[in-house]
């Protein structure tokens, strides 16, 4: 649970957890899964059995369990989810060993990384010394070159349908802004926030596409496609581009090192800060005054007018499904009803850590997030993310209304005991709805 709270904290800046030897390790098994995918910067530390017996260094063993917890590879356990694994081998220097782990942590692609330490190197005694901290800041993430600035720019605005599908921009809330303000200045530029981990554009933006407005058709028929930071923009045996289309890829890992098996067709592929691009793509736009005349005409006119009609229409779709089931107050509840009174009962600015598994799509629909920084849901798929999340954005924003929504097995993979001791002791008052379907549906 720890791992889970630690994982939505960690969006606001790294977070550190520690965890028991080898057992301990174990226990994070979905938590660091899901900050691995989830590009989530946290520090893990575990300890190590001592490895002396007879009393040789302080901290030799004294228990019956440091035999038994005695591993051959303990970092082995989560090393193929974290950006860095290492032991700390003496005291003497543990401030770069933790610095040089936190810089891998928090450097593009973010993830967790792994510290092990024997108790001897925990006791160990030694002189008092500082380091700069300001030499262990992160890699600093590259730019487009200008020959792709141009491409990319002049391909999305010379396009009869041109597309971007997000995923990871709206980890930095000021890049929100930034994507929404290419598609005002592109008239007729649709966006597909693609992305599980946090909200990138706002649903009540006219050109927003969900999955239930047809994302996947206006895939299929763009001629022009901006994949930005994003892990799976399609799933090709369900719908993919046209074969015709120009698709340029950005991102900070556009190879997906962690991934045995990832490609996409894509024309160019840059690494690359997504905000940065967004920005760079902007000022060659509002710069370049033959671009500018030509955003002018009549036909770019049409199509803004064309996506304000089309989205007021899905948003009048998605509103009838959220009526009241047609037998009563007393009829079983339907996701899209309860998740439109959830939206309609709660503050606007609400946080939600979302859970919702087979329901998530048809509840995002309805929740409709606009503004930065108030969705997010679990980076891959381990389960009971949510409840501990919940605490960790209550941690971050203490000021904030936070409300988390979980499947009722999600649910009891939260460790609720822990999840609900921790919320009273500390002060960490949050809002958790269970969506009872009556069992583990995913998997059937």
């Amino acid at each position: 649970m720890a791992g889970f709270r630690a994982s939505l904290h960690a969006l606001m800046r790294p977070q550190a957890v520690i965890v028991h030897v080898d057992v301990g390790t174990q226990a994070l098994g979905p938590a660091v899964h899901n900050a691995s995918c989830g590009r989530v910067p946290v520090l893990i530390f575990a300890g190590l059995s001592p490895y002396t017996l007879e009393g040789e260094l302080h901290g030799s063993r004294t228990e019956f369990i440091h035999w038994l917890q005695d591993v051959p590879d303990q970092k082995a356990i989560v090393s193929q989810y974290c950006r860095y694994t290492a032991e700390i081998k003496t005291g003497k220097n543990i401030k770069q060993m933790v610095n040089r782990a936190l810089q891998f942590a928090t450097s593009d692609p973010k993830g967790p990384v792994y510290l092990t330490g024997a108790r001897e190197i925990m006791e160990e005694e030694i002189e008092p010394y500082q380091i700069v901290q300001e030499h262990w800041s992160p890699v600093i993430t590259g730019t487009l070159p200008q020959s792709a600035v141009e491409e990319i720019a002049t391909s999305l605005v010379e396009a009869d349908s041109p597309m971007i599908v997000t995923g990871f921009t709206g980890r930095r809330q000021e890049s929100v802004a930034k994507l929404t303000n290419l598609a005002d200045r592109i008239p007729g530029l649709r966006v597909f926030d693609a992305g599980t981990t946090e909200m990138s554009f706002p649903f009540n933006h006219r050109a927003s596409i969900n999955p239930t407005w047809g994302a996947g058709m206006w895939i299929q028929n763009a001629d022009v496609i901006l994949v930005l930071d994003c892990d799976v923009p399609w799933i090709p045996s369900q719908r993919k581009p046209r074969a015709d289309a120009r698709i340029y890829h950005i991102d900070v890992d556009p190879l997906k090192a962690q991934m045995s098996l990832f490609y996409i067709a894509a024309t160019a592929r840059y690494r690359a800060d997504s905000g940065a691009a967004l920005v760079q793509l902007l000022d060659f736009i509002t710069s370049n005054e033959g671009m500018m005349m030509g955003l002018a005409e009549p036909m770019y006119s049409q199509r803004w007018t064309s996506l304000g009609v089309i989205h007021a229409s899905n948003l009048q779709g998605s509103a009838a499904k959220a009526i009241l089931p047609s037998q009563g107050s007393n009829s079983p509840i339907n996701i899209a009803y309860l998740s439109a009174r959830i939206r309609d009962c709660l503050p606007r600015d609400t946080i939600y850590a979302t859970e919702a598994v087979t329901n998530h799509v048809r509840m995002m629909e309805q929740l409709q997030p606009s503004i930065p920084g108030t969705s997010f849901t679990k980076g891959a798929g381990g389960l009971g993310w949510s409840c501990g999340a919940a605490l960790g954005m209550k941690l971050a924003k203490p000021e904030a209304f936070v409300c988390s929504i979980t499947g009722d097995g999600s649910f009891i993979f939260s460790h609720p005991t822990a999840v609900y001791w921790i919320s009273a002791h500390y002060g960490l008052p949050t809002l958790t709805i269970v969506l009872n379907n009556g069992g583990w549906v995913a998997p059937r």
